[in-house]
């Protein structure tokens, strides 16, 4: 709840900062979409804050969306999406969300499971065990690094799918239609679960995992950093999430990441684009590689202290 509460907080501040005291050609176009005109009372600003569809596990949502809501305003607005683009909403009337809440339930249900047998049994403190290290051999290491990752992940499936599912059932995260007429219950969505499987870049992965604290980064950080924007967005992450030395070299070891990902996709993908069968081959490869890459730089993030995470990482 107080991660949750600082983003609000914050992410508000800018938003009326933006809106009241900066001028309207100072602002890129997300920014001057959720810009706030005027001062919140202390009554709309508790209720962002405090209201029970989000205080316990969020996700953050702007101001001008969640009052939008509450007030029961039909609007037209943009709304910035983690890669960039902007998603134009119409006026519209929202349909019923039980479909929605109904299957991300199912979600809920299915990623508990896992977690409570499959996970058990895939301790991510085993990738340090001493037998281990001893007597399996390097791919066995790697591949048990990436299963017992993938298996770390449930837990956040549930907490952030159950969170979303919360808002929905009270009628919040109604985004409008898809091109074939679905309703689409994703507004404040915090993760996408077929893509962070299947991601073939860091980007990617990024983009898909907790959606809306990359987008608070993004627009309280990375959009609004004087120099190193990459560099700054990581490390107010790791301060974000607490004082764990786990944090800090995960997101610091992210960065490097992010780099040398960046780097290596604008000068070699042009080359394995052209014929399908390559790109295939391509797409493969870095979907292998982005997987261990991903947990390679998280165990840390999962094992907390700083002994354990180098004996990891040697």
């Amino acid at each position: 709840p107080m991660m949750i509460i600082t983003q609000k907080i914050t992410s508000l501040a800018f938003e009326i900062h933006d809106g009241m005291f900066r001028k309207n050609e100072d602002l890129t176009p997300s920014q001057r979409c959720l810009a706030v005109r005027r001062m919140p009372s202390l009554l709309e600003y508790l209720s962002y804050n405090c209201n029970f569809m989000g205080i316990l596990a969020g996700p953050l949502c702007s101001y001008k969306d969640y009052i939008t809501f509450i007030e029961g305003r039909s609007y037209q607005l943009q709304q910035s999406e983690a890669n960039g683009k902007e998603d134009t909403k119409y006026e519209q009337t929202d349909p019923s969300p039980n479909i929605a809440v109904a299957q991300k339930l199912l979600i809920c249900g299915l990623s508990l499971l896992f977690h409570m047998t499959i996970t058990k049994t895939l301790p991510v403190e085993y990738n340090i065990d001493e037998n281990f290290r001893a007597t399996a051999s390097w791919p066995v290491r790697v591949f048990y690094l990436y299963l017992s990752l993938m298996a770390a992940r449930p837990k956040y499936y549930f907490a952030w799918t159950l969170a979303d599912a919360i808002n929905n059932a009270a009628g919040f995260g109604f985004r409008g239609y898809d091109k074939n007429g679905v309703t689409r219950w994703d507004l404040i969505s915090n993760l996408r679960i077929q893509q962070i499987e299947c991601s073939t870049s860091f980007k990617m992965f990024l983009d898909n995992w907790n959606i809306q604290t990359a987008l608070w980064l993004k627009r309280v950080c990375y959009e609004r950093a004087t120099f190193s924007p990459t560099i700054q967005t990581f490390i107010l992450s790791a301060i974000w999430h607490g004082v764990y030395p786990g944090y800090y070299l995960t997101f610091l070891t992210g960065v490097l990441m992010t780099l040398a990902a960046r780097a290596i996709r604008n000068n070699i993908r042009h080359y394995f684009v052209e014929s399908p069968t390559v790109k295939l081959c391509y797409d493969i490869i870095t979907w292998m590689t982005t997987q261990v890459a991903i947990s390679y730089t998280v165990v840390p993030f999962v094992l907390l202290s700083v002994k354990p995470s180098f004996t990891f990482y040697r």
